[in-house]
């Protein structure tokens, strides 16, 4: 059936067909823990005679997410130990995400901040809150990028986007302005002129990494909201993250990583999936991410090759997933070395 607004209910997710209504109460209750919302043009990607479609594992809720394992963390990238004041992460010495609201236009399912996401979660910075991170941004000169994310931050307003970005367009030792979203794949129609000025309105120079996992979310809508931003001098790179039962298979990642290049998008990171809680059924082994990654070799253009890394648990930054980086340690976990030379411990999967 076709859907003329976001579904954001278990009810209303079994209405549209995307759940059998037996599994209503099973799925209110993730919904109860987890905000929900699919918008239409995600609906519309979701073949519903496919019980194992990869669109809808990714943005359906699943009674599995209520499963967790020891090992899972609420924060499992460590944004908190590197917060200095309330919308700032500087992990890095050289960049900090600026995350000026916590809500999405779509809900991933594996999202590694699933915890501080949707209606229930952090929410918007207040006014005081907003200048007090432009204000930290300010004052510390070594912050050459600045990355816009959250939640997705292209659900702000073009007007109120010009007004945060006009701000850092003052401060003259940042450099480069970066967004990470989902909003080209899942609401094309945002990606308007107006919000295209708004993106530029820093006066830096602008990127957009676009998350997408699947190749059938490269529709031609998002192949169009992406042509619109790199026509207007925005350079685009992609994240994706590799996922069981979405893109565990080699010829479906050189399909994607195709697909990017095809819109002129930039393949950047392939993200081995991170510790959030309720999330295992999507994990895979380091050892199975480290077989897809190097599937590529060979199999795509050099064009079409991300890096593949991990965040290392408790905040110590990401680590390419190479022989160099990581390494096996006793009971099949990990040893994994971060950008500064520090090893870290990495739990097995189950």
């Amino acid at each position: 059936m076709t859907v003329d607004r976001p579904i954001r209910t278990a009810r209303e997710l079994a209405v549209a067909g995307l759940i059998d209504t037996t599994a209503e109460e099973a799925v209110s209750r993730v919904a109860s823990r987890y905000a929900v919302a699919i918008t239409p043009a995600v609906a519309d990607l979701i073949d519903r005679d496919d019980p194992n479609d990869p669109i809808a594992r990714q943005f359906v809720p699943d009674p599995a997410e209520l499963t967790f394992s020891p090992e899972e963390r609420s924060d499992p990238i460590g944004d908190g130990e590197h917060s200095p004041v309330t919308g700032i992460v500087h992990r890095y010495p050289d960049r900090v995400l600026l995350k000026a609201v916590h809500v999405c236009p779509v809900y991933c399912r594996f999202c590694f901040r699933r915890e501080m996401v949707g209606p229930q979660g952090l929410g918007t910075l207040t006014a005081a809150e907003l200048d007090a991170a432009i204000g930290y941004i300010a004052g510390h000169r070594q912050i050459w990028e600045v990355i816009l994310t959250g939640g997705d931050p292209l659900v702000l307003s073009p007007r109120r986007l010009a007004e945060m970005l006009g701000r850092l367009r003052a401060i003259e030792h940042v450099k480069v302005v970066r967004f990470h979203t989902r909003v080209p794949v899942v609401e094309a129609e945002r990606i308007d002129a107006d919000l295209i000025a708004a993106l530029k309105a820093s006066g830096k120079a602008t990127y957009v990494a676009l998350h997408a996992n699947h190749p059938r979310e490269l529709s031609a809508e998002a192949r169009a909201a992406a042509a619109r931003l790199i026509d207007a001098g925005i350079v685009m790179v992609s994240q994706t993250v590799l996922l069981k039962g979405v893109n565990d298979d080699p010829d479906v990642l050189a399909e994607l990583m195709r697909g990017f290049v095809e819109t002129r998008i930039k393949p950047y990171y392939l993200h081995h999936p991170d510790l959030a809680p309720g999330t295992g059924h999507f994990r895979l082994s380091i050892e199975e991410g480290q077989a897809l990654a190097e599937s590529l070799r060979g199999r795509v253009s050099g064009l079409c090759q991300p890096t593949y890394i991990l965040d290392i648990p408790g905040g110590h930054g990401k680590a390419v997933v190479s022989a160099n980086a990581i390494s096996s340690g006793g009971c099949g976990s990990y040893t994994i070395t971060d950008f500064r030379g520090n090893a870290h411990s990495y739990p097995p999967k189950g």
